[in-house]
C-alpha cells in the first residue's frame, strides 16, 4: 500500500477545494459555507439528511466529503481542509489522535454498524460455502475498515483461506455493493447500513459481531479548524433528531 492518495480521494479534496473557493468573499465577514466533514461512504444518506435538517434551523449548509475513512485520513495528514472527521474505524481515528489532528476532549463514538452478507435480487447463491468460480465483493482489508472486519470475520470462521481466490476488492464498502447490484460479484459483504440504501440487493446473513472487532464510528472536530460552527454541528449529529436519522438508516448509537 503506498501513501498516494486515490483518484476518488483526489477528487474529494478537489471538490472540498472548490467549494472554499466558491465560498470566499462574504463582504460581512461572516461564513457562507458550513463546516467541512469528512466522513465515511456508509454515513451518505443519513448524514446527508441530518445536514439538510441543521441547513433547515438556519444554519449554513455543510460541506460534506465522503470516501473511504483510510482515504480521508490521509487528505487530512496530508493537509485537506477540514473541521470534523467522522471515521467508520477507531485505528484511523487514534492515528490522527497521536498525530494531534484531532482537537483534544471533542472525539466520541457516534454510531454502530453491523457486517451481512449479500446478493443481487435473485441471486442463485445463497452461502458462502456456495461459491464456486463465482466472486465474493469486499472492501479492500489493507486500507478500508468495512474490509478490515469482514476479513476478520471470515478468519475467525475459517472461511478467508478458502473464499481468497474468489474475493473481488473494491476501493470502499460502497464500491463492493455497487458490484453486486451490477451482478459482478455473486456475494459480498457490506455494512447493513449500505444494505438499507440499496433497492438492488437481498440480506442473506448477519456476520457474527463475534467475530470481527466492534464496528464504531467515532467523530472528532479536527485541531485546525476555525469555523465557528464546527463544534456546534458536531455536538447537533448527538441530538435526539439526528439519532432518529441514523437509526432510521439503520445504524446503532454508541453508548
Amino acid at each position: 500500500m503506498t501513501g498516494k492518495m486515490s483518484l476518488a480521494a483526489r477528487a474529494a479534496v478537489a471538490l472540498v477545494l472548490a467549494t472554499l473557493l466558491a465560498a470566499c468573499g462574504s463582504p460581512s465577514g461572516a461564513p457562507q459555507r458550513g463546516p467541512i466533514v469528512l466522513a465515511a461512504s456508509s454515513v451518505q444518506e443519513s448524514l446527508q439528511e441530518v445536514a439538510d435538517l441543521w441547513t433547515a434551523q438556519r444554519h449554513s449548509a455543510p460541506v460534506l466529503s465522503f470516501a473511504a475513512t483510510s482515504a480521508l485520513a490521509r487528505q487530512v495528514q496530508q493537509g485537506a481542509p477540514a473541521d470534523i472527521f467522522l471515521s467508520a474505524d477507531e485505528e484511523w481515528a487514534d492515528r490522527l489522535a497521536k498525530a494531534k489532528l484531532l482537537r483534544a476532549g471533542t472525539r466520541r463514538d457516534l454510531l454502530t454498524n453491523t457486517l451481512v452478507l449479500v446478493r443481487p435480487h435473485g441471486g442463485a447463491v445463497s452461502r458462502l460455502n456456495e461459491l464456486g468460480t463465482e466472486k465474493l465483493a469486499l472492501a479492500d482489508p489493507e486500507a478500508v475498515p468495512a474490509g478490515k472486519y469482514a476479513k476478520a470475520s471470515l478468519e475467525n470462521q475459517g472461511l478467508w483461506t478458502r473464499l481468497a481466490p474468489n474475493i473481488v476488492l473494491a476501493e470502499n464498502v460502497r464500491a463492493a455493493l455497487v458490484l453486486v447490484e451490477r451482478g459482478e460479484a455473486a456475494l459480498g459483504i457490506v455494512y447493513a447500513t449500505d444494505a438499507k440504501a440499496s433497492t438492488k440487493v437481498e440480506v442473506l446473513a448477519t456476520l457474527p459481531p463475534a467475530s470481527h472487532p466492534p464496528i464504531r464510528y467515532p467523530v472528532a472536530v479536527m485541531a485546525s479548524s476555525t469555523h465557528p460552527d464546527a463544534a456546534a454541528f458536531s455536538k447537533f449529529l448527538s441530538t435526539p433528531e439526528a439519532r432518529a436519522i441514523f437509526e432510521r438508516h439503520g445504524f446503532g448509537i454508541a453508548r
